[in-house]
């Protein structure tokens, strides 16, 4: 398919997302679903609309159903995703525990695995011929962990305006090249409706935000981005294919697996709250919210490029060239203290 039969649901879901909104603003306010400042880590001190994520939700379903086939897939990724959306607005409203969260989103990705969503063997690049499958036993619950992960990262790092739509919009444009290029039409075609839904919100949600997209929408936003790398790259019999996605989601995938390293070093549960994520790292540095979120969305589509090319590369090129690429990641987390919670002086 020519770009051009994307931009049409690209720019549908980008009018649709901008005109609805407002509404979920006005709704909010009106039933309540505010995000009261309570602690230090937050950065806003006012009642803020939450729950604009919904709006994306009602969008990017909608257009689905319009858009692509209505088969097993669809049906059980809109099922899992109203699992997910309606969690997180219960979670935006009361407050919702982190087991609760975890197992609304195991149920959920369970639904998927229903629908044949599954990571299921790759190749063993180093070899000819070989292919290691992945008996039902390891499938399963790698695929659980897989979407409870990619899930997660996205909404641990929403905490400033406008920063978990941009990367993810940024995220969803770079998966967008990668699955074109394999002619996966049904995910590439997601990827546009995620980006230009994305696109819509930002105007609402940058800085100064008028309202959040809240749990509802940063847990939804890094479902359907599972179901996309999974459906889209995790698929091919490649096991460089499983790197591409972690590059494409740099930002949050490394953000969220430092803090989780960082805390439990620190002796602490991994799904405590700190403020050591790079967002709150650089806004300690001086930068304003606007400076942090662009320097970040310049980080994300840096990885998007990366993942692009790695994607391109033969097999076990590409292999050495992504292990060098999160190596040297991981020394940056180090000796800026992302890791170990000490920078370096």
């Amino acid at each position: 398919m020519s770009l051009s039969f994307y931009f049409k649901p690209f720019i549908y879901a980008f009018l649709l997302t901008l005109a609805i909104t407002p509404l979920m603003i006005y709704f909010a306010k009106k039933l309540k679903f505010l995000d009261i400042p309570k602690d230090e880590r937050r950065v806003h001190n006012k009642p803020m609309p939450i729950g604009g994520g919904f709006g994306m939700y009602l969008v990017i379903s909608f257009l689905c159903l319009i858009y692509l086939e209505h088969d097993k897939p669809l049906w059980m990724l809109l099922i899992s995703s109203t699992i997910i959306v309606f969690s997180g607005l219960y979670d935006d409203k009361w407050g919702l525990s982190p087991k609760l969260k975890f197992l609304f989103q195991i149920i959920a990705a369970i639904f998927l695995i229903i629908g044949g969503v599954k990571i299921e063997f790759f190749t063993n690049p180093f070899g000819a011929e070989d292919i290691f499958n992945l008996i039902n036993l390891f499938s399963i619950p790698i695929t659980i962990f897989w979407i409870c992960g990619i899930t997660n990262t996205i909404n641990l790092i929403d905490g400033l305006d406008g920063l978990a739509a941009g990367i993810s919009m940024i995220c969803a444009i770079s998966m967008f090249f990668i699955t074109e290029n394999m002619n996966h039409v049904a995910v590439t075609l997601l990827c546009a409706l995620v980006a230009g839904s994305c696109l819509g919100f930002l105007p609402y949600n940058f800085n100064p935000a008028k309202i959040f997209m809240g749990d509802t929408g940063a847990l939804y936003l890094g479902f359907i981005i599972s179901f996309i790398t999974i459906q889209g790259v995790m698929k091919q019999a490649a096991i460089l294919m499983m790197f591409v996605p972690v590059l494409a989601l740099g930002v949050p995938v490394f953000d969220t697996t430092f803090a989780m390293i960082r805390r439990k070093l620190q002796g602490k549960s991994i799904v405590e709250a700190d403020k050591g994520h790079l967002h709150h790292r650089l806004l300690a540095k001086g930068l304003n919210q606007r400076q942090t979120v662009l320097t970040l969305y310049a980080i994300s589509i840096i990885f998007g490029i990366l993942a692009n090319l790695i994607a391109d590369f033969k097999s076990q090129t590409g292999l050495v060239i992504s292990v060098l690429i999160i190596a040297i990641i991981i020394l940056i987390g180090i000796y800026t203290g992302m890791i170990t919670g000490k920078e370096k002086k």
